[in-house]
Formats: structure tokens, sequence, C-alpha cells
């Protein structure tokens, strides 16, 4: 599902069944108190990781969070991962390919109550009531949510700096399960690319089997 979200030249490694992954020692580490849900969700996505960079010819080293949750990647390489409930996929291209990459998967379900206030503003709310009577089998706040999630993986690794969910202005484009969008990037700018402060980051979106997919690539320097 996510290679239809993301442009060629992204390697992509998915699954729907848990891996066993071995982990390095400060994998290990970072889970060592973690619940067993967790650390097979950590292993299976790190399998992902493994299988998508093995398409750049890249080893797998050690991916372990950072302060704000991503790994550090090889040099050269950039990558996101994600895992929600029955889905785990990881994603990776060469910097000539890609400046930022972020993928997101999340269950085609609603969101919990009141958590479309806490991430989407009034102007957002409207148009996802819009996009709702044209599409109503479209779980349009999942979509957002998903969205943004992906913008914020782009731009977390490229800046160093936290991204609120109301510092992202969201607009879905529509299509019969699939689509794109576009995020206005509000309190600060974009991080700096090929000498331009870009102002918007733009993604796709996959709705099928039970799932909302996105992905967000900003495109490097060949």
């Amino acid at each position: 599902m996510i290679e239809r979200v993301v442009p060629a030249g992204v390697a992509v490694a998915e699954t729907r069944t848990d891996l066993d992954e071995p982990l390095h020692p400060a994998e290990e580490a970072a889970v060592a108190r973690a619940v067993p849900r967790r650390r097979q969700e950590f292993r299976t996505v790190r399998a992902c990781a493994r299988t998508a960079l093995a398409e750049l010819g890249v080893d797998r080293p050690p991916l372990v969070p950072g302060e704000r949750g991503a790994p550090s990647w090889p040099a050269g390489v950039v990558g996101s991962m994600t895992h929600c409930d029955g889905y785990r996929a990881a994603a990776v291209a060469r910097t000539t390919t890609a400046a930022g990459l972020g993928i997101d998967a999340e269950p085609h379900g609603p969101l919990p109550d009141g958590v479309l206030d806490l991430v989407a503003s009034t102007s957002e709310r409207e148009h996802l009531a819009d996009l709702a009577r044209r599409d109503p089998a479209v779980r349009w706040d999942r979509v957002l949510f998903s969205a943004k999630e992906s913008v914020y993986k782009t731009w977390s690794p490229l800046t160093g700096a936290w991204l609120a969910f109301e510092e992202v202005l969201l607009t879905v484009e529509p299509g019969p399960g699939a689509g794109g969008f576009t995020a206005q990037l509000l309190a600060r700018p974009a991080p700096p690319h090929d000498g331009v402060v870009p102002t918007a980051l733009a993604g796709r979106w996959l709705v099928e089997d039970g799932l909302v997919v996105t992905g967000v690539v900003l495109p490097g320097r060949p």
C-alpha cells in the first residue's frame, strides 16, 4: 500500500504479520522495559526497514528512537517507519531522491472522541464536513490525522524541531479511495531546500483494506 503514496525511487517494505528481527544491543536497550506487544512492533518495523534498505544496497544500522521518536538513518539515506494494528511498514530513499520522507498508517475508523478538535482547525473541520457530504464512505478525520503525522515525520528529522498540529493547515484532494493533500506550514518556515524555503509540503493518501496510509516526500537533489 505505501508504495502507492510515494514516488518511484522510494524503497518500501510492509507486512501484516509480525516478523522476528534480531536487534542491535542499543535497540534491545531501548525496548527493554516495553510490553511484549510494543517489543514485537519494534522488531517487525525494523525488519521492514532492513528489507527496504537492502533495495538501496545498504545494511540496516541500529535504529534507536531519538528525542522525538525518529531514528537516525545511514548517511545519504532518509527514511520513515509506521505501524498500527495489523500493519507495519518502512520507506527509505537516497537523499538524491528525497530530502525528506514521512509515512503513516492508521485504522480506517473514526478518531476517538475529542481528538479532532485537538488536531484540526475550524476551517479544517469545515473542509472535512464538506468532504464527508461528497463521500461519506471515507473517514476524512483519519485521513487528516494521518496526513499530519506524515508531515511531522518529514519535518522533524530535517529541522530537529517540534511541529504542532495547529501549525499545519491541511487541504485534502478527494478521490475514489485515494488522492492528494497539501500542508501549509503556518507558524514557521519549512526546512530549506535547494536554497528556497517552501511554505507547503504535498503528499498522497489511500484508503484500502481497513487502513488509511499517507506519504510525504520532499524531492532531493539529483
